[in-house]
């Protein structure tokens, strides 16, 4: 996992090109206090930072040409307008049902254009054989809320329901649907492995259940840690640019091309606030769920009926189950140098040859050769 992350266990539709941006809604702004007011006793207010100029060099660039297209795909059954971005598989006789689709959860704080690069890389090294959809969860990205009051809940069963519903719209008929190879980072790894039997019961094909860069037991013992992470993270940025180049300085996303690509998607304008440009999904806000996403995650994984493979940022412990798991060969592991957390934005060419790889080897078998993983 990457240092960032370790440090924590220690202390609908159109075309990309013409794609509008979708502003969120606007929050009222917050009652002063008045402890806040100049003469309250407390001191002087502080003094506000100079603004920088923004820097080209890290100015937000269009997802088009990463994605075919751009869908805002109505949920209804769960009060959700979803953003989903989407590369449709290219077979002969374009029929769906002999090419495969890798449908992609991002994890807390991010988007689906987290998997910009990746898809990209997937599309090309497979000729267009394989497919790639990423959307943005509740509460995250583009995806909003239809309800009377806007639902918060992240809880676990809440993003599997989301992201069932999600499929299940996308690909209404499993019979003619893609075979889906299930990916996700972080807290999308979760979210995917517990959709995985859901899906499978429903008759779609999965080719198999991908999680980057999350393990049960380091998540949940870094759990009690991670508020004081979050302190070193900026409340806010005078830009857009700026809070990419935050993102790229800090090694939280080595590769500044990826970061222009997904960043903006995570940051929210509040054209009346200090610091205007501020988190769409503040993480400290995620923290009553955080322990929902982790806890039972090994066995969830191990009990997948389908191909499993466990892609990790640098060396890393597995937990007791995971490791068991692993010397009876219940599931594939990889480990990738010289990338951190946000591993698939890092590299994602490395990431993608690892996932073609995996479909390779799993969905497109001799019939009568059992997958790797699977029982």
């Amino acid at each position: 996992m990457s240092n960032l992350y370790r440090s924590a266990i220690s202390a609908r539709a159109a075309k990309l090109p013409n794609l509008p941006h979708i502003p969120a809604p606007t929050p009222s702004p917050e009652k002063r206090h008045d402890a806040d007011l100049p003469g309250s006793g407390l001191g002087p207010p502080p003094i506000p930072k100079p603004k920088r100029t923004p820097n080209p060099a890290f100015s937000p660039i269009s997802a088009s040409g990463y994605f075919e297209e751009a869908l805002q795909v109505s949920l209804p059954t769960r009060n959700l307008d979803c953003r989903v971005y989407y590369s449709a598989p290219k077979t002969k006789g374009n029929d769906p049902r002999v090419g495969t689709v890798m449908v992609c959860h991002h994890g807390a704080g991010y988007s689906g254009l987290s998997f910009a690069c990746f898809a990209k890389e997937v599309s090309e090294m497979t000729r267009g054989e394989c497919g790639a959809l990423a959307f943005d969860a509740r509460r995250h990205g583009e995806t909003t809320s239809t309800g009377e009051e806007e639902d918060g809940d992240l809880s676990i069963d809440v993003l599997v329901a989301d992201f069932c519903a999600m499929i299940e719209t996308v690909f209404p008929d499993p019979n003619s649907s893609p075979s889906l190879l299930l990916i996700g980072h972080s807290m999308g790894g979760s979210v995917v492995v517990r959709s995985c039997p859901k899906l499978i019961e429903k008759k779609y094909r999965i080719a198999g259940v991908a999680v980057l860069d999350v393990v049960e037991g380091s998540a949940v013992e870094a759990l009690p840690h991670m508020n004081s992470l979050l302190n070193a993270r900026p409340e806010g940025f005078d830009s857009m640019e700026e809070a990419i180049e935050w993102h790229v300085n800090t090694n939280t996303i080595q590769n500044s091309s990826s970061a222009r690509l997904s960043i903006p998607s995570a940051i929210q304008h509040v054209p009346e606030a200090s610091l205007p440009y501020q988190w769409r999904t503040p993480l400290r806000s995620t923290a009553p769920y955080w322990l929902s996403w982790f806890q039972g995650l090994s066995s969830s994984f191990l009990a997948a009926r389908t191909a499993r493979l466990l892609v990790l940022a640098g060396t890393d412990r597995l937990d007791k189950e995971l490791m068991i798991g692993q010397m009876q060969g219940k599931f594939q592991q990889t480990v990738v140098s010289g990338v951190g957390h946000m591993l698939h934005e890092d590299d994602p060419t490395q990431i993608a040859e690892i996932m073609v790889r995996f479909w390779r080897r799993n969905e497109r078998v001799v019939v009568g050769v059992k997958k790797v993983g699977e029982l």
